[in-house]
């Protein structure tokens, strides 16, 4: 049977809120014991053969995973190796760009990510390099691989709110990306040209655009993404701002999380590079 917070709390806890397990309540040890598979000998007022008793019904559940905290990137990852998983990677190149080559004997695809490349084999993604990959960068590459498109970038710009579907996503996008890039930059573009540089960023300030910084950057080869950035004024009363721009295309490559998570990683490197130069 099954052993709920409740369960525990009611029937094997003392309920006496002693804080001697490193938590304030009971119930609060109760919650880490069934959803953080803590060890319920961190109580020292129970019984042993209770808690061995309570330790195999517990293990059981573990094991089911039911009422244990989910391991969000990994479930994902094995989310997006599945939806990939139809994709032969001798049709890749052609789809999304880079080649075919021989990974220790083992047919893969090399594909350029920002400055460097990855490594997309069956039954895994490595970068070329020998650094590693996060779960999520892994997720966001296969979503890539498994998106289906193919266009070649058409140069036309959108912002990620004129795509459809993000309604949801956009004040994530401001959070998460970037309002932390203008605050990052403010007063300090020439660091932000010194960072994108760094990057594999293309300088293209006033091609089109009124920004005082912007950059090209291309994360995959079918996958261009243009930073822009204004500085404050405080003469008219601006605050300095970022805006990221799409290709239209970007939505046949990657879905709407995907695309957070490119816009994210992309913050973050260009903080890291910046970090790595000062």
């Amino acid at each position: 049977m099954a052993l709920s917070v409740v369960d525990l709390y009611r029937d094997v806890l003392p309920k006496t809120n002693c804080g001697d397990c490193g938590y304030p309540t009971c119930l609060a040890f109760a919650g880490m014991v069934v959803s953080e598979q803590l060890s319920l000998a961190g109580c020292p007022h129970l019984d042993p053969a209770v808690v061995e008793r309570c330790n195999q019904e517990l293990g059981a559940q573990y094991a089911a995973g039911k009422w244990t905290k989910r391991d969000l990137a990994e479930d994902a990852l094995q989310w997006a190796r599945e939806r990939s998983a139809s994709m032969a990677l001798s049709d890749l190149p052609q789809r999304i760009g880079g080649r075919l080559v021989d990974a220790d004997g083992v047919p893969a695809l090399e594909l350029p990510y920002y400055t460097g490349r990855v490594i997309i084999r069956d039954d895994d993604i490595t970068r070329a390099d020998g650094e590693s990959l996060t779960r999520w960068e892994k997720v966001f590459i296969y979503n890539h691989m498994a998106q289906g498109g193919q266009r070649m970038p058409t140069g036309k710009w959108k912002g990620f709110e004129e795509f459809p579907n993000t309604v949801s996503k956009v004040k994530t996008m401001a959070k998460q990306v970037e309002v932390p890039l203008a605050a990052r930059f403010q007063h300090r573009p020439a660091e932000l040209k010194t960072a994108a540089i760094r990057l594999g960023g293309e300088e293209v300030t006033g091609q089109g655009n009124t920004a005082d910084v912007a950059f090209l950057f291309h994360p995959f080869p079918r996958v261009p993404v243009t930073l822009l950035f204004w500085d404050e004024d405080p003469v008219d009363g601006f605050a300095a701002t970022v805006k990221l721009l799409f290709d239209e295309t970007v939505i046949e490559h990657l879905d709407i999380e995907s695309i957070v998570f490119l816009s994210e990683r992309l913050r973050q490197l260009l903080e890291d590079t910046d970090e790595k130069e000062t």
